[in-house]
C-alpha cells in the first residue's frame, strides 16, 4: 500500500470519528452551544469562560474543520500522483464536494437554529440530508482509498443481475441510516422513562413523527440487515474471490452486530455512549457494503492503480 492510499484510509478513519462526536454534540444537546454563529462562537474566534456545551460545539467545529482540511490535501494529492481521468481522482473530487456540502449542511442546522431542542419537521428533513451527505462522504473517501490500494476500477456496464444485487442493499442501507438518525433524535428529545413507557409513546395515536420512527426503524433496520446477508452471499456465489469475499464477509457480520446493538440500545434507552457505538456500527456497516458493491463490479479485475502510478504516490 502507497503513502497516498495510507493518507486515504486514515482521513476515512478521522471522519467517522468526527461524524460520532457530531452525534454526541446532537445527543447532549450542545448543538446550539456557540449560539446563532458560523463559524465564529457566540461571534469570538476563541469565546472567554466558555462552557460546558460551548466546550464541545467548538470542539466539533474545530474536528470538522481538521477535516476539511485533510480532504483538500487529498485531493490535492491525488491531483500530483494520478492522471486525468483516473478514478482515484474521481473519488478524492467527489470526496471534496461532499466534505464542503458537509460543512455547509453543518452551517445551516445553526444559522437556522435547527439545534438543540427543536423538534420541527425542517430539523428532521436537515438531519435527513446531513446523516445521507455524511453517508456519501465516507463512500468516496472509502472509494478512494480502496482504488488507490489497488482495488479494480469500478462499472456498472456490462453488469447484468450483479448490479442489482450489488446496489440495491447499499440503497436499503442508506435509507435505513435516514430513519435512524431521526430516531436518533426522537430519543433526544423525548427519552423515554422506561421500556413500556417508551412502547406506550411509540403506538400512541398522537405521537410526534420522531417518536413513531422508533417503532418503525428496528423493522427497517432488520430487513436491510437481512437484504445485506443474503445479497453478500449471492454476490460470493456469483464473482467470488478476493477481495469480495473478504468484504462480503465483514459486512455480512457488521450487519448483524448492527442489529445486536440496536436491540441494546432499545432495551437500556439509547444511553448516549450506545449511541455512538450503533452510529460507528453504522458507518462500518455503510463503508463495507459499498466496498463489497466495489468490489462485486469490478471490470474484469483490472487494478485502477497502475503499477507506476504506485510508484508516483509513493514518491508524493
Amino acid at each position: 500500500m502507497n503513502r497516498f492510499a495510507r493518507f486515504a484510509w486514515g482521513v476515512l478513519a478521522y471522519d467517522v470519528a468526527v461524524a460520532a462526536w457530531g452525534a454526541y454534540v446532537r445527543a447532549s444537546g450542545s448543538g446550539a452551544g456557540c449560539g446563532r454563529h458560523w463559524p465564529l462562537c457566540n461571534g469570538e474566534i476563541l469565546p472567554r469562560a466558555p462552557g460546558v456545551q460551548m466546550l464541545v460545539e467548538l470542539s466539533h467545529r474545530v474536528s470538522s474543520g481538521v477535516a476539511l482540511l485533510l480532504t483538500v490535501v487529498l485531493f490535492a494529492w491525488a491531483l500530483f500522483s494520478y492522471p486525468a481521468g483516473h478514478v482515484v481522482r474521481r473519488g478524492a473530487t467527489a470526496s471534496l464536494v461532499f466534505m464542503v456540502m458537509e460543512a455547509l449542511l453543518g452551517a445551516a442546522l445553526v444559522l437556522f437554529e435547527l439545534v438543540a431542542h427543536d423538534a420541527s419537521m425542517k430539523r428532521a428533513l436537515s438531519v435527513t440530508l446531513h446523516l445521507s451527505n455524511t453517508f456519501l462522504l465516507l463512500a468516496s473517501t472509502a472509494l478512494t482509498a480502496f482504488w488507490a490500494s489497488g482495488g479494480a476500477r469500478t462499472s456498472f456496464r456490462g453488469q447484468g443481475g450483479v448490479r442489482w444485487v450489488a446496489t440495491v442493499p447499499v440503497l436499503a442501507t442508506l435509507l435505513v441510516g435516514a430513519s435512524g438518525a431521526v430516531t436518533a433524535l426522537g430519543d433526544t428529545l423525548f427519552p423515554p422513562a422506561s421500556l413500556a413507557s417508551g412502547l406506550a409513546q411509540d403506538l400512541a395515536p398522537g405521537a410526534h413523527l420522531f417518536v413513531r420512527l422508533r417503532a418503525l426503524h428496528p423493522v427497517l433496520a432488520v430487513t436491510a440487515a437481512s437484504m445485506i446477508v443474503l445479497a453478500c452471499g449471492a454476490l460470493r456465489t456469483m464473482r467470488g474471490g478476493q477481495p469480495l469475499r473478504g468484504l462480503s464477509f465483514l459486512a455480512s457480520g457488521l450487519a448483524l452486530a448492527q442489529v445486536g446493538a440496536g436491540l441494546l440500545d432499545i432495551g437500556l434507552l439509547a444511553p448516549t455512549w450506545l449511541q455512538l457505538v450503533h452510529l460507528v456500527l453504522a458507518d462500518a456497516v455503510w463503508v463495507s457494503l459499498v466496498l463489497t458493491a466495489a468490489a462485486a463490479l469490478a471490470v474484469d479485475g483490472r487494478p485502477a492503480l497502475l503499477p507506476e502510478h504506485v510508484e508516483e504516490g509513493s514518491r508524493a
